[in-house]
């Protein structure tokens, strides 16, 4: 037996309960993954408030995990593999990280070798390859050119972007709602911190530079992306990656809220699962072992204190990763 913590139907953290489960039984093309530590995400808070009409309860969540390969079927990741896993329908279609064990599809399973303590791997994933594949959609990595604005800059992801920007020399610009969340910003390597006070971002953004950004990293989404677009410079990129705001923009009309030659993209972590992600995350791996980087890893919970984890995102008191030890 393994326990898990199992959100029983859509509703508040309270719904999230400590369960004892089966260990899962491998299968063809899936292995089981002794999990080590899990990075929370918004997307599974939105899943657990019932935002995610393809996600059927009880369902143990986590769509993103590090662990130890526990028993294996891929013979190219045997049993004593440390691995991560982000995606691929991980807590939404299947039982995700949210345990101590969990059964995965051997394409998700990327193999890691690291000295990191399993609390700052855990911190990584998710976060870090959203920010790196962020920044090569608005086409600063690798080209480590022009201006950022980062909005949400105190989310995981938006400090990771702060981290990989800086240390690719770009001047960056990170917005946050709390004058207490400046500090972090500024020691993630931001060059410009500015308040968001809900008035007018344009005049603080055009005090520092007259132009705009070349490049917005848009973290809140679905609320300021329109708004994004009227910051960013005449020709520049928005890539919205987050979903801090909800995942739909209402009534939005590309011809009249699009600028002429600016524009708008996306990113998601999805495209840089298994395969695709492996060599990315072992780069920041790297680049983290090296102090390039940093995990950003803002509390630690335990598996048993998961409903207390999930307030604590909810509430927005995180500033940087919210990581979770089965």
């Amino acid at each position: 037996m393994m326990r898990a913590a199992v959100c029983v139907r859509a509703g508040g953290p309270e719904v999230l309960e400590l369960r004892e489960l089966p260990i899962p039984t491998v299968r063809d093309g899936w292995s089981l993954v002794e999990v080590k530590g899990v990075g929370l995400n918004r997307s599974e808070l939105r899943t657990r408030q019932g935002h995610s009409p393809d996600v059927r309860f009880p369902r143990v969540l986590g769509i993103e995990c590090v662990g130890i390969v526990a028993d294996s079927t891929d013979p190219a990741l045997p049993e004593g593999t440390a691995v991560a896993a982000v995606m691929g329908e991980m807590g939404r279609q299947f039982d995700g990280g949210y345990a101590q064990y969990t059964l995965l599809p051997n394409s998700l399973l990327m193999p890691v070798t690291t000295t990191l303590p399993w609390e700052a791997l855990a911190a990584l994933p998710e976060t870090y390859l959203t920010a790196y594949g962020s920044l090569t959609a608005v086409g600063i990595v690798p080209d480590g050119r022009g201006r950022l604005l980062i909005r949400g800059g105190t989310s995981s992801v938006g400090m990771a972007a702060a981290a990989i920007a800086s240390g690719h020399g770009i001047e960056t610009m990170a917005t946050t709602r709390r004058s207490s969340k400046v500090e972090a910003l500024t020691a993630a390597g931001v060059d410009h911190v500015l308040v968001d006070d809900g008035e007018s971002l344009s005049a603080s953004v055009r005090a520092i530079w007259p132009e705009g950004p070349d490049h917005v990293l848009d973290l809140v989404g679905a609320h300021t992306a329109v708004d994004s677009l009227r910051l960013v410079r005449r020709g520049g990129t928005v890539c919205v990656a987050g979903s801090l705001s909800g995942w739909l923009i209402p009534d939005f009309e590309p011809i009249a809220l699009i600028p002429p030659g600016t524009k708008l993209t996306s990113f998601h972590s999805d495209s840089l699962r298994g395969s695709a992600g492996a060599s990315v995350l072992r780069r920041i791996v790297h680049e983290v072992e090296k102090g390039l980087y940093r995990p950003n890893i803002d509390r630690v919970f335990g598996l048993g204190d998961i409903a207390a984890a999930h307030r604590y995102m909810e509430n927005n008191e995180a500033t940087g990763k919210v990581v979770v030890l089965p």
